[in-house]
């Protein structure tokens, strides 16, 4: 229970830098070290996302990192995907998809090498439609020791990239926490810092839709989910705390892993491999 306690909290350390939430680490911790089946580690990896959205969101509102005009303006988006993949997902063989997504996810952890080098981008002018959005704004950076400024762009790209991460989150049931940082980081250029921030809190409301489903289905042991729960929350405050006095660098170099690691995992799962 300790040794369970403790990979959660790394878990939400992970999840809260990142922005993608601690199941990424979780499910394979879950299942390879303590042998845990593939349908109870996916339901704690729901909880855990919950976890990780309530204890990292409160902190990043708190230090002005989470845009909500953003975060409920892509969760139309995000909210819509999902209906259309979960009807889809009756009649779509999900195979060819999990090896696109994880092609995307890995050429994205290339993209992400290659900005390793970029700390803060300038602040730009926002595009026509981020404008008339008003999708601008701007956040404390200890770290730099001043406030920087960013707009949206390219946001009808952001938009589409938001419903194909929903689309693909209902079709395989799967979070979509990494595709909702690359759409909001590498497509719609908003600060690394600020798009970590804002899916933290994107992504609990979309767990909170489907954590009753699981429950529902009795893919939730509360056995399993407490300590995990718990952990990944305490995790996720820690990683919160830490999150504003890190380089973006830095925080490059957290969310790199965690993409080559749901890349691999999605190519694994689409070619039959073990996941």
């Amino acid at each position: 229970m300790l040794a369970l306690l403790g990979a959660s909290m790394i878990a939400g350390v992970v999840g809260a830098l990142a922005g993608v939430g601690g199941g990424v680490v979780l499910v394979p911790t879950l299942t390879l070290l303590f042998g845990v089946d593939i349908r109870l580690a996916i339901g704690a990896s729901i909880i855990s996302v919950i976890a990780t959205s309530s204890g990292a969101a409160a902190a990043y509102v708190r230090d002005q990192l989470t845009d909500l005009r953003i975060g409920m303006f892509l969760e139309l988006a995000t909210t819509s995907g999902a209906i259309v993949g979960a009807l889809l997902a009756a009649i779509v063989a999900p195979t060819l998809l999990y090896v696109l997504l994880g092609v995307v996810l890995l050429l994205s952890a290339g993209q992400q090498v290659l900005r390793l080098g970029a700390d803060v981008e300038p602040a730009r002018e926002p595009s026509p439609a981020a404008r008339r959005l008003r999708l601008a704004g701007s956040y404390p950076d200890p770290q730099l020791g001043r406030t920087v400024s960013y707009a949206a762009r390219r946001v009808p790209l952001g938009f589409a990239l938001m419903a194909a991460a929903g689309v693909v989150s209902g079709l395989l049931g799967i979070g979509s926490g990494a595709l909702k940082v690359v759409a909001m980081d590498g497509a719609m250029r908003i600060p690394l810092k600020v798009s970590s921030a804002t899916s933290n809190f994107m992504i609990g409301v979309t767990a909170a839709a489907s954590a009753g489903i699981y429950l529902a289905r009795g893919d939730i042991d509360p056995v399993i989910a407490a300590p995990v729960a718990l952990g990944v929350l305490a995790g996720a405050v820690i990683g919160a705390r830490i999150m504003p006095r890190m380089a973006s660098g830095h925080v490059r170099l957290v969310l790199l892993p965690v993409l080559l690691l749901v890349g691999f995992e999605m190519v694994a799962r689409g070619v039959g491999g073990p996941v």
